[in-house]
């Protein structure tokens, strides 16, 4: 039984091994654990009852004793540039976003962790209701399963998790999905293409290094000292910008993996040439990228804007030229509201919609 008394819909969620065991005690032969385990977890088939693979009892009991799927596709949004947001419901009636970001070489995943957010970072819609819940590891993996069926069966090159809800306070339930993921039978990621992105503590980095995933790190900043970024982000604590930083270096050094700063740029917040000398300071010789993205518009604070593109530009040379690694990302997908910062919390018919 997952969080507040929900059932978890759990065949997404369930290993080979949980399958071999599972069969195992039902009197089925133990192959029969490898054709749902590759059907799910490969082939996106989340319902029992469509894997014609399988004897139809076993069909009826998988979905009886396991349970039907997590999510259910409610509606598609197309970009002008390409890229799609899926809404999604879940069994309890709520909804999370997932969006898909196409490139030359790409076909990015944006994963949702939680039903809202606890951050409550000022430029993000995701933060908007407070926290609903954690999402369970079924509906954590099956926005990835999704995706693919909406790829046409053309897999996913890319995971980050970046949409909706901070991704450190439910690692109980990322990582098992995670697992999933890089799976052999299964997707087979290599956790080089998975990057998790948090805006927390090093408390909980230090918990993503404990669990030996060696995904991707990328740690949201928005502010180069603590004065800035608690304006920014209203969980900031005093001294917690040079820990963040710190353990994002501590991550990247255990991991061998990427550590990157996510900073969105905010005009007349956190984008003057002061601002980025003190981050150019704040990460000299520390050997750690900086993402910059341009604010995406929010309906929740409209007074907030994008800095332009000439002074964003500015910005990211001030930082290249103080010797750090930065990239200024492009937006993407903010004409159907999936960019960073947009996804939001929409409720079920009749219960209104969070912005």
């Amino acid at each position: 039984m997952s969080e507040r008394g929900l059932r978890e819909p759990a065949l997404a969620a369930l290993s080979l091994q949980d399958l071999d065991a599972l069969v195992a005690r039902w009197g089925e032969p133990r192959y029969r654990a490898r054709q749902v385990f590759e059907a799910v977890q490969r082939r996106g088939v989340l319902d029992p009852e469509d894997m014609t693979t399988l004897p139809l009892g076993l069909r009826a009991r998988l979905a009886d004793e396991v349970g039907k799927p997590a999510t259910t596709l409610q509606e598609t949004r197309q970009s002008t540039d390409g890229t799609a947001k899926l809404l999604l419901s879940l069994s309890d009636g709520q909804r999370v976003e997932t969006v898909i970001i196409p490139g030359s070489e790409r076909r990015t995943v944006c994963v949702s962790t939680q039903v809202g957010c606890p951050i409550g970072c000022i430029f993000c819609a995701s933060g908007v209701p407070g926290l609903v819940r954690n999402l369970t590891t079924a509906e954590i993996v099956e926005q990835v399963l999704q995706a693919a069926r909406h790829l046409g069966g053309g897999r996913p090159s890319h995971i980050v998790v970046m949409g909706m809800g901070e991704p450190l306070l439910n690692l109980g339930q990322l990582e098992p999905a995670i697992r999933l993921w890089v799976a052999k039978e299964g997707l087979g990621f290599s956790p080089r293409r998975i990057t998790v992105s948090t805006a927390s503590t090093s408390a909980l980095v230090d918990k993503l290094i404990a669990t030996g995933l060696r995904v991707n790190l990328a740690v949201s900043l928005h502010g180069p000292d603590d004065a800035t970024r608690s304006r920014l982000v209203p969980t900031n604590r005093p001294g917690q910008v040079e820990t963040l930083v710190e353990a994002a270096i501590r991550y990247a050094r255990r991991t061998g993996r990427d550590a990157t700063v996510e900073y969105v740029l905010i005009a007349g917040e956190n984008d003057r040439p002061e601002h980025a000398d003190a981050l150019a300071r704040l990460l000299a010789g520390r050997h750690v990228h900086v993402n910059l993205i341009p604010l995406n518009p929010v309906d929740h604070r409209p007074d907030l804007d994008a800095p332009s593109g000439l002074a964003a530009k500015a910005f990211a040379r001030r930082i290249a030229e103080a010797g750090a690694s930065v990239t200024l990302r492009a937006r993407r997908g903010d004409d159907i509201e999936a960019a960073c910062g947009q996804l939001a919390l929409k409720r079920a018919p009749g219960t209104g919609e969070g912005a």
